[in-house]
Parts: structure tokens; sequence; C-alpha cells
């Protein structure tokens, strides 16, 4: 008999008592297949993401400000530097997949200087963090430290998903930030509207006791985050990503494509205890962003405080954010100079699909260079 260390996986299993489907070809292929499958599947827990070259300038307890190394000199280069600021249960390597599907390696590569706040990953000890915290504590204090030391005089910032809506409410929030272009995408700010297909539907009173939640488990646990994401188009989400994996298994640049975005699928974090209740009660229930008037560090927020130019990118089959909870700001907000776009794709599909690669992001890139010289 063959060396054992010699035989594939599928090789091994054939060689058992099932000779008649040792005697299919097809079987043979596709339990080969089969097994790869399984690998890949659990090898995109740990693929390679997050690899365009950065350097830390600034650190406050778990949250740091990245910034990306130019790839040309300052002469060629966007003089209004650009941060990017994502959703408090993710991990910020969403902006930075895998080369060649990496959101920043192609804004970097368009001569843009790109900065970014990673919120770290809450433990046990950052229960009592607040959603308003991330504004006043965090990103507030990394605009700061972006702008001494980009020593530039304005800045940009763009908003995906929850990250969408810190950046709204930090620019609703201080006014006096020389903030000259704001990009929103997917952003949840308004809840007047809960459609039952959206995230929404599991954050409504009836539906969960926000209060028992946060007291029993102190940070809302990533799991559960990403199971109730799953769960509002479940055969999609829990069949349809594998049947895709199915039929690019010969596409090596599509499969690691495919890792890297199950992984963010799948590596969600916790959400820090009081910020998720804040975020329900709060931004929510009382749909306190658009309702406006709240005070926090004895400033009161107001949509019409933002003045810059808008861009606001909402994505048509998006399942987790809704289309009216996205739009209605372009009415309240001062801005002299907004736009809004409706793209064909989904919530994750907006920043990882071969779609966004080739149209979204030349349509970003072009709207924030016009304005970023």
């Amino acid at each position: 008999m063959e060396d054992r260390d010699a035989l594939s996986w599928d090789d091994m299993f054939f060689e058992l008592e099932g000779t008649t489907l040792q005697s299919s070809e097809i079987a043979r292929r596709s339990y080969g297949r089969y097994v790869r499958g399984v690998k890949l599947i659990a090898d995109s827990l740990n693929v390679p993401v997050g690899l365009t070259p950065k350097e830390v300038i600034w650190r406050l307890n778990k949250a740091t400000l990245y910034h990306y190394l130019p790839t040309r000199p300052a002469s060629d280069r966007h003089p209004i530097p650009l941060l990017l600021v994502y959703a408090l249960i993710n991990k910020s390597f969403i902006f930075d997949l895998v080369p060649g599907r990496s959101f920043i390696e192609y804004l970097v590569d368009q001569s843009f200087d790109v900065y970014l706040l990673d919120w770290g990953v809450p433990g046990p000890e950052d229960k009592a963090t607040t959603f308003e915290d991330y504004v006043t504590e965090y990103l507030r204090r990394a605009v700061r430290k972006l702008l001494h030391y980009s020593q530039a005089s304005e800045f940009s910032m763009l908003g995906y998903c929850l990250g969408a809506t810190l950046a709204t409410l930090f620019a609703a929030l201080y006014p006096e930030i020389p903030l000259r272009n704001l990009i929103l995408l997917t952003a949840p700010l308004d809840f007047s509207e809960k459609p039952s297909g959206s995230m929404a539907m599991w954050l409504e009173e009836n539906n969960l006791d926000v209060d028992m939640l946060v007291d029993t488990a102190g940070n809302v646990p990533g799991e559960l985050i990403r199971h109730w994401a799953k769960l509002l188009k479940p055969v999609e989400n829990f069949m349809g990503a594998y049947v895709n994996l199915w039929k690019m298994m010969d596409d090596d640049a599509a499969v690691r494509g495919w890792q890297a975005i199950n992984r963010w699928v799948e590596d969600v974090i916790p959400f820090a205890g009081e910020a998720f209740r804040q975020f329900v009660k709060v931004y929510f229930r009382q749909n306190g962003l658009i309702e406006g008037g709240r005070v926090i560090t004895d400033r009161r927020t107001d949509l019409s405080n933002i003045s810059a130019n808008l861009l606001n990118v909402v994505a048509e089959f998006d399942h987790l954010v809704a289309r009216s909870q996205s739009e209605s700001i372009m009415a309240l907000v001062s801005s002299p100079d907004k736009t809004l776009k409706v793209i064909p794709t989904t919530h994750v599909g907006l920043m990882a699909s071969s779609r966004a690669r080739d149209k979204l992001w030349p349509e970003i890139a072009a709207w924030l260079g016009e304005r970023s010289n």
C-alpha cells in the first residue's frame, strides 16, 4: 500500500470500504472539492489582511490612529488628509482586505493621504464606555492629532455603517472643526421608520430587553451580533456564501478575496455594553441624532451644523441598514454641496465586491479628489 503521508485526504477516503464511490470519478472529484472547500473556509479565519504599510501616530487606551505610508511624493498628493472611521463591531481590516481588493490601498494609489482610527477590541474593562465617548474622547482627539501631524488646515472624513453614525454625530457636535468633506457609506442615522427586514428589527423594545442583556453580559458578544445579521437572510448568509466559494474554487485570486470577506463576516467583535445600551435607547428608539437637541459635554447636537461637502452613498440591496435610514439627512444638513448616490449592491458589497472596486471606488476618489485640492 502507498505511504499514507503521500496520500491526499480524498485518496485516503476512497481507500476505505466504499468501493462503489471509488468507481465513480464524479464522486471522487466532488469529495475532493468538498474537502478543499472545508479547508478554505477554516483557513479564511486566518487569512492575512490589513497588509497596506502603515505607521502608528497616536494611541489612547485601545484606540490607535494609523497613517498609511504614501506611495507618491508630497507634491503629487492631495493636500487634504482623509480619515476613515468604521463600525464598532468590526475590525479595521474591512477597509484593507487583501492586495487588489483593499480600499485603503486603492486610495493611497490615488494620491490620498489616508489615516484610520482603529477602535481596538473592547474587553470587560471597557463595558462602561458609552457610544458618545467614542466621539468625544477618541474621535475628537484623533482628529486633533491628525491635523497636528499632517500640518493640514482641513481634513476629510469617511464613515462606514456605524462609523458613519459616529462621524455624523462628530460633525454635528463640533462645527468649528475644519471638516471639508464628509463621506457616508450605508449610514444608519434615521430610525423614524424601522423596516422589518433590517437590523433594526432586533433592537425594537418588544424584541430586546437591552438593560437585561447589558447588565448580564457586560459587553454584547460579537457572536450574537453576527447571528442577528445572518438570520435576516438565513439562506443567503448560511448557504449562499458557500455556494459561491464552490463556484470559484479554481480561481485562486477569487478564493483569496472570498476568504477575506468571510473573515470580515465571521470576525465580529464585542460591542461595549454601555455604548450598545446608549445607541439602542437614545439613537435608535428615541431617534436621537435626527431629532437633535441632545446635550453632550455642554454641546448641543444639531445636524444643521454640518456644512461640509457631503457624499452620502446608500446600498440599494442592504439588508442591515435600510435606505430610509440613510437618506433623510440630505434635507437636514447645511451643506451647499451634497450628493446622494444609490448603488445596486449589498451592505458588504459596497466595500468588498468587484463592482465596488471597479465603479464605486473610482467615483468616490473622483468626488473627493475634486474637493481635496
